[in-house]
């Protein structure tokens, strides 16, 4: 019974994201994802209470991802600017699934803009990458690597910042360059300004 019960849940997320891929996250209802996955919509909302929680279910799976190859680009790096800089390196597969999901996440979020608690929820992944990068500029600044007087919070915003903005324009230029370059580049350049020079 559990196995069903979650082939059931993970084939409702499989079938939701195609069909936000091929329709667009507005025009694809709960019936559509019932149809499409064989399922009742008694059995979708027992997974789900709503079409929201299964494109922020969608999102937690692309995040955790990501936040796994974080990890291990940071735990195999030496100190925190060279696994930065390995991790922009790996963003080759963001931006090739970027092509396929930046429509969504923007249609999700205009959508979610006029409804305060969905947009707190969709919010809430931003601000955990805020504090995890402030955590990791902090770990560079304890171990040496980063200037002392680096403002933590700031400088997650900064990478944030960089790493939003090449993603849109992935999206909107996907051959004007190959992007997972320039973001290795560009945080290289971001990190020779913030690592700590011997005296």
């Amino acid at each position: 019974m559990q196995q069903r019960s979650e082939e059931t849940h993970a084939k409702i997320l499989e079938v939701s994201e195609g069909l936000f891929a091929q329709k667009g996250y507005d025009a694809t209802g709960v019936a559509d994802i019932c149809q499409s996955a064989g399922v009742s919509k008694g059995a979708f909302y027992h997974h789900f209470p709503s079409k929201q929680a299964v494109f922020m279910a969608l999102m937690e799976n692309w995040l955790g991802q990501l936040d796994r190859e974080l990890a291990a680009n940071l735990q195999n790096s030496s100190d925190v600017p060279n696994g930065l800089i390995a991790m922009a390196g790996q963003t080759g597969k963001i931006f090739d699934a970027a092509s396929s999901r930046a429509l969504i996440f923007i249609e999700f979020w205009i959508q979610a803009s006029r409804q305060p608690d969905i947009w707190r929820a969709a919010m809430q992944p931003y601000q955990r990458y805020l504090a995890t990068f402030a955590e990791i500029f902090k770990q560079g600044r304890l171990e040496g690597s980063l200037e002392a007087s680096l403002d933590d919070r700031l400088s997650a915003q900064l990478v944030i910042a960089l790493a939003l903005g090449m993603l849109l324009q992935a999206f909107f230029d996907p051959q004007g360059a190959a992007w997972d370059k320039v973001t290795e580049q560009g945080i290289r350049l971001m990190m020779n300004g913030m690592i700590r020079r011997s005296v």
